[in-house]
């Protein structure tokens, strides 16, 4: 079963890293072959999700790259494919002959085997490459349109954002390494860590947690994402990158525990995004922005399980929030598409008029208003019984978050269901090959429910192990039910004046709460300045003192041509003159004449009998 594994990754990674390469040539081709892999990865994800394989192979010394499929990783795989599959048949429609296509088919690909990368490695380095392919597929991805310069600098805010906080990882890498309890950096072995490395750690992993899932105070760099094409957006906020911190963090829960100190951080800075990025997708006026600012709340909810150590909830969360997100970006771009408009007020009438995307966003919006008997209402509650059993004022928040999900929800509703006032054009209707992955999940919204009442959730948390976790009441589902039924009635009410919130505080959340203003404030400009600082003290002092040097050494080297060199000229040109006298004195005796050698052989022995007959 491991080949079974490793082909689940490798399959959506090899041919999306084809499909990318070759490019223009096979545009024609490209749909086509990657919706039949996406649909190849489901089926392999479903057989793994049950056979629970585990495969491993050597990367460093000590350090080896490990994939598995346990209870966690076995939903997550079945849901990530799913929802590949079906963002990527909808996109045979909606990205059109004109657009390069192998290129945003392959980028899809890659995008998803990196997150099935991440969802079944068991080591640091796996997960580590993963993440990084992760991020910068979803850079290129964003900024697929890259000829237009905002688009262009939007995938650049995203990216810089993201990867400022995966830092995080690599200080737990080496954290990990140093302590070495958790010296293979597998991810089950992080808890073992003590003392100052253990905290170390959980800080490495919660920070890139909270950069990847655009939770407070990174969260608006999802609003920067909001750039790409819309099955982009699909893709990357219902199951893919931007619940991969989310994701970690479930996976890490034990880390969270341990610390002491990590749980209760995750837990309310989950709590605090879902209040404070709902008011945010509150303040919206344009629809991929509100539902951006929806994700960083609904994704609040999953952390807010992690730290309450309400794995269950938070993972049944997650799936149904996967459904509804990608259904509800789907649509959204197709309305794009089709009216050439995204703000609320100029999609009036846009449910109206393509009935299809209209019930299927309606199926969405009330699941994302946690509206019974759909998915995302009883799936909250499951994650909502665990903040009880922790803290009561806890629950208090995030059910005040749950009906501030009603009021935005409710508010899209209003808005593209208003009837035109004025006489409506002609729209085409939208292609037929975007139905069938718009109903499918759709119904998928509704069929979930399932999962959170027994005897599924009962066999989802045996799957999931660990210890036994808190049941909602009835009084529980009842309440956050009815009041998300009575807050979306209100809102529906009062239609006409959402757009009438004046005030200092709605712009500002209008704006995102101007975090990426702060943000370039606070660390962008200073980094900036430094970096001018360090140029100016490379060209004013580094260039002068390298340049004084040099003109130093050229001075030496003319004093010493002018000086020292005539010295070592003249005593070289003495020797050759002693050479040379030499050689003619030498050369004298040399006459070719018979009787002159006679004469000086004669003398010298004559010479050498003297010596000889004086030394004795």
């Amino acid at each position: 079963m491991s080949a079974l594994l490793w082909g689940l990754v490798a399959l959506p990674l090899t041919v999306g890293t084809l499909l990318a390469v070759v490019g223009r040539p096979v545009d024609r081709y490209a749909p086509g072959v990657a919706a039949g892999t996406a649909i190849a990865a489901l089926g392999i994800a479903v057989v793994v999700a049950f056979e629970h394989p585990r495969a491993e192979a050597p990367l460093l010394e000590g350090l080896p790259a490990g994939l598995a499929v346990d209870g966690l990783s076995g939903l997550m795989v079945v849901t990530v494919t799913a929802v590949t599959a079906a963002v990527l048949l909808f996109s045979v429609a909606d990205i059109g002959p004109g657009e390069a296509r192998a290129r945003f088919f392959g980028l899809m690909l890659l995008f998803s085997g990196a997150m099935l990368t991440t969802v079944t490695a068991t080591t640091l380095p796996a997960l580590l490459m993963a993440w990084e392919v992760m991020g910068a597929t979803s850079w290129a991805l964003i900024g697929y349109w890259w000829p237009d310069p905002e688009r262009g600098d939007a995938a650049q805010t995203a990216f810089l954002a993201t990867r400022a906080a995966d830092l995080g990882l690599y200080l737990a890498a080496g954290a990990a390494l140093a302590s070495g309890q958790a010296g293979s950096l597998a991810l089950d072995e992080l808890p073992d860590a003590t003392g100052t490395w253990s905290a170390v750690i959980t800080a490495g992993v919660i920070a890139a947690a909270f950069g990847k899932s655009a939770q407070l105070p990174f969260s608006f760099w999802l609003s920067k994402a909001m750039q790409g094409p819309s099955p982009v957006s699909a893709l990357l906020h219902s199951a893919t990158m931007v619940v991969a911190g989310a994701y970690l963090l479930l996976r890490l829960e034990p880390l969270l525990a341990q610390s002491g100190w990590g749980g209760h951080v995750v837990t309310w800075t989950g709590a605090v995004t879902a209040v404070v990025l709902g008011l945010v997708a509150v303040a919206q006026t344009d629809l991929k922005q509100l539902l951006a600012a929806s994700t960083c709340a609904q994704i609040g909810f999953m952390v807010l399980a992690a730290g309450a150590g309400a794995v269950t909830g938070g993972t049944l969360q997650l799936i149904a929030h996967a459904a509804v997100k990608s259904l509800a970006f789907l649509v959204a771009g197709a309305w794009l598409t089709a009216f050439g408009a995204k703000a609320l007020p100029a999609l009036r009438g846009a449910a109206r008029r393509h009935r299809t995307a209209g019930l299927t966003f309606t199926v969405a919006a009330l699941a994302l208003a946690g509206v019974p008997p759909l998915a995302l209402w009883a799936a909250k509650d499951v994650l909502l019984a665990g903040a009880l059993e922790d803290n009561a004022a806890l629950y208090a928040v995030g059910l005040a978050g749950g009906v501030i999900s009603a009021v935005y929800s409710a508010k899209a509703l209003w808005f593209v269901w208003q009837p035109v006032p004025v006489p409506e054009d002609r729209v085409e209707p939208l292609p037929a090959a975007t139905r069938l992955p718009l109903v499918t999940l759709a119904v998928a919204c509704a069929a979930l429910t399932v999962t959170s009442f027994p005897p599924v959730r009962d066999a989802v948390e045996r799957v999931l192990g660990g210890a036994a976790q808190p049941s909602p009441l009835a009084w529980e589902f009842a309440l956050s039910g009815a009041s998300a039924v009575a807050v979306s009635a209100v809102v529906w009410i009062r239609g006409p004046q959402l757009l009438a919130l004046p005030g200092r505080m709605t712009a500002m959340a209008s704006d995102w709460l101007r975090l990426e203003t702060a943000a370039r404030t606070l660390l962008v400009r200073p980094v900036l300045r430094l970096a001018d600082a360090l140029a100016t003290f490379d060209d004013r002092v580094l260039d002068r003192a390298v340049e004084g040097t040099a003109r130093c050494s050229v001075r030496l080297a003319q004093w010493t041509d002018a000086r020292a060199e005539r010295l070592a000229d003249g005593a070289v040109e003495g020797v050759a003159g002693g050479t040379r006298a030499l050689g003619r004195w030498a050369r004298r005796p040399q006459t070719g004449q018979l009787h002159q050698y006679i004469a000086q052989a004669i003398a010298a022995f004559t010479v050498l009998a003297v010596v000889l007959v004086l030394v004795r």
